[in-house]
């Protein structure tokens, strides 16, 4: 490899998720991985020749500043540990700790845990949501150098760093008509939730930048969970002009789609493709393995860190929020098909039939 390695190549490497990765070279405690993934991912690490940052390149002057990172949840989703994973590591290369706290109920925590910790020696905040939503920032995240990890202020008074989901939407979408169908559906998360929002958005961008009508028909809300993904399979498949492919807005519908595509006896991708969203780890080891696009909440909470480092120096940022992008992993769920729109449309006769 030319370029430095990174905990995702050693994930891909060792076929595990990145949050495996992370937590085995941490050496976190409380986490049960059995001796054969961490044999994987400690091997997979040596033949890249990735070294996990686990202090500072020098030492840190005594009165070296912490950063205080706070979320609203950790253990649900493995989104929030990895943002904290990558703020913690790019902080440590500069000799900087990061301290972790959770503010139980999923609400904005009371100003006195904001307070508590600027009673230290504080560089700033990173304030993070497991869900991308809106905020109303406390007075205490104005009064030092603070981020916001998945979620932002309306009025843009704090910066924030978000996941590409609109562009992520797109490409998802784009990757299933570059594969020759032509009518594709999207099962998609709660209606009302940013994420769900913005790859609905690109969704439909796609289809508009493809000269492909929209189809309400398509569209499923569903809530996250494989049983959405499931009913909502089976709602498409009862069409009378039933999808050439589905477009799952997270992995885990993705897993009820592909149930329901095979009890209908229907084979992924020749007679139905499919792609997911996020990477979980069951993605990889679905059958045939799915198509997906990263949740990057890793590099995420790299790009946090470095802005609060820039904003620490009094250096302006040049934007107020941004989007990490959502990297596509190719699998085996969507396949280019040889006789074009011709094919599509012969798989969606087999489907109707």
């Amino acid at each position: 490899m030319t370029s430095k390695p990174t905990m995702m190549d050693v994930a891909t490497r060792a076929g595990v998720s990145q949050a495996t990765v992370s937590l085995v070279l941490n050496g976190s405690p409380g986490t049960r991985f059995s001796d054969a993934t961490r044999a994987k991912v400690h091997q997979a690490a040596e033949e890249l020749g990735y070294r996990l940052v686990r202090r500072a390149q020098s030492p840190a002057p005594a009165e070296t500043k912490v950063i205080a990172f706070i979320a609203d949840e950790l253990t649900a989703d493995p989104w929030m540990a990895l943002a904290f994973e990558g703020a913690r590591e790019k902080a440590l290369a500069q000799g900087v700790s990061v301290t972790l706290a959770i503010s139980r109920g999923g609400d904005m925590p009371d100003e006195t845990v904001f307070n508590q910790f600027m009673q230290g020696p504080l560089l700033g905040f990173i304030y993070g949501t497991i869900l991308t939503r809106e905020v109303e920032p406390p007075a205490p995240l104005f009064q030092v150098p603070s981020v916001l990890l998945n979620c932002y202020d309306r009025k843009r008074r704090l910066p924030s760093v978000l996941p590409g989901d609109l562009e992520g939407g797109r490409a998802a979408t784009e990757r299933l008509i570059r594969a020759g169908r032509r009518r594709i559906a999207i099962i998609n998360g709660q209606d009302g939730l940013d994420a769900s929002r913005d790859r609905l958005r690109g969704y439909r961008q796609a289809l508009a930048s493809n000269d492909m009508s929209f189809d309400p028909e398509l569209v499923e809300w569903g809530n996250w969970e494989p049983q959405a993904g499931y009913d909502g399979t089976r709602r498409f498949l009862s069409l009378k002009q039933p999808p050439d492919a589905i477009f799952c807005a997270n992995d885990l519908m993705a897993v009820g789609c592909y149930e329901a595509l095979k009890e209908a006896g229907l084979r992924i991708p020749q007679d139905m493709a499919v792609i997911g969203f996020d990477n979980r780890e069951i993605a990889q080891f679905m059958r045939p393995p799915l198509t997906t696009l990263v949740l990057p909440h890793y590099d995420i909470g790299e790009a946090a860190t470095e802005l609060l480092f820039d904003l620490a120096g009094r250096l302006q940022p040049r934007h107020d929020q941004i989007k990490v992008e959502c990297q596509l992993l190719e699998r085996g769920s969507v396949e280019v098909q040889d006789d074009g729109a011709a094919g599509a449309t012969e798989a969606g006769s087999r489907i109707a039939g």
